[in-house]
């Protein structure tokens, strides 16, 4: 209670009495204990009684209650009885939009606790559900990054092969004595050139007589045939050379070795009687022979390709005509040499020339050479 400033002076026996029954139930108030005020003024002034009756003369800090229940003065700080409090942050807010009408500070515990679980949960659900979409969205900007690598590594692969592939060997072709002693001349690409001296030839070789003219319009294909089988390293094939050197000395009374190079299984060109001398089937021909059997064997493709080095080279240094004629043996005579599998691989190089075929001219006619021109025997 509020007491005037102005009533100093009244009877001591005057007393005011303002007793509050609280009751559960009240707006704001639920379970509030029952609380009496009790306020008491002694003045020696008399208070004209219509201070509290008339409104119109109400100071503004002046209460009037009359016939009043569940009135409380001042903060409400102690409650009792069962008491929810919620809080919602915005993302909750959000997920579960406003709450239910029914439901305040005020409503029972078990519904209370219910909507609040619910609120939980629906918040956590969309949570998963925004963390779910962002993973996929990662995931599937992963997938495309990666498959952007894959193919542009691929498309660089691929033209890097193609350009190797449509490129020319830049390594020097050269066949000559322009090399130091003890090493091996090389027709690029690794095929070696292997002379006479590092081969072994024999020195029981006479000496030759029908010298080659240059350039040579013609490049004769054989093989060794006769079951040879085809070697594959330095040592082995250096042991064959001299063996078929040996067997034309010794067997078929030739000064020296038939052909003037031989290729070996590894690529390697090996000096039979060389640019200067005819070999022994027939003139105006550079000889060239597959060592082995090419009826029965496969011819490597680091064989060809050194058979094709050495043509390169012949027609770069002028030893071969710019059009020379490339024939296989066994277009000149009856014979098996150089074997259906090497003829089936020259038949498709350039220079390949089909004389003796399908009325074809005589290989060696515009040369004035005959049939017996191809049995040369020297």
């Amino acid at each position: 209670m509020y007491t005037p400033q102005g009533a100093q002076d009244q009877t001591s026996g005057e007393t005011a009495l303002w007793t509050g029954h609280g009751r559960q139930g009240g707006p704001g108030n639920q379970g509030l204990n029952n609380h009496t005020f009790t306020a008491s003024s002694t003045s020696t002034m008399t208070m004209p009684q219509n201070i509290f009756t008339n409104p119109a003369i109400q100071p503004s800090s002046v209460i009037n209650l009359s016939n009043s229940t569940d009135v409380v003065i001042g903060p409400m700080t102690q409650y009792q009885g069962p008491v929810s409090i919620y809080y919602m942050d915005a993302s909750m807010q959000t997920a579960a939009g406003e709450l239910p009408k029914g439901i305040n500070s005020n409503s029972g515990s078990s519904s209370s606790s219910s909507t609040s679980s619910d609120a939980g949960i629906g918040g956590k659900r969309n949570r998963g559900s925004s963390r779910s979409r962002r993973l996929t969205r990662n995931t599937l900007l992963l997938s495309v990054l990666v498959l952007l690598v894959l193919i542009t590594a691929i498309v660089i692969v691929y033209v890097e092969l193609s350009r190797t592939r449509g490129e020319l060997p830049h390594k020097s072709i050269y066949f000559g004595n322009t090399y130091e002693d003890g090493t091996f001349p090389n027709l690029g690409n690794g095929h070696l050139v292997i002379e006479r001296v590092q081969w072994g030839a024999s020195d029981r070789s006479r000496q030759l007589t029908m010298p080659l003219q240059r350039p040579i319009p013609y490049v004769l294909i054989t093989h060794i045939g006769v079951q040879s089988i085809p070697c594959v390293n330095l040592y082995k094939c250096s042991i064959k050379m001299r063996t078929i050197q040996d067997s034309a000395i010794a067997e078929k009374n030739l000064p020296d070795i038939q052909s003037n190079f031989y290729v070996s299984d590894e690529g390697n060109i090996y000096v039979g009687r060389g640019w200067d001398w005819a070999n022994t089937y027939a003139n105006h021909t550079l000889a060239i022979t597959f060592m082995g059997d090419y009826g029965r064997y496969q011819p490597t493709a680091k064989q060809l390709e050194g058979v094709q080095f050495l043509l390169a080279h012949a027609v770069a240094n002028h030893k071969l005509d710019l059009d020379y004629k490339l024939v296989a043996q066994n277009q000149t005579k009856s014979s098996k040499s150089p074997g259906i599998n090497v003829y089936r691989e020259i038949s498709k190089w350039p220079h390949f020339y089909g004389c003796n075929m399908d009325q074809a001219p005589k290989c060696g006619s515009e040369l004035g050479m005959t049939a017996a021109s191809w049995n040369g025997g020297q």
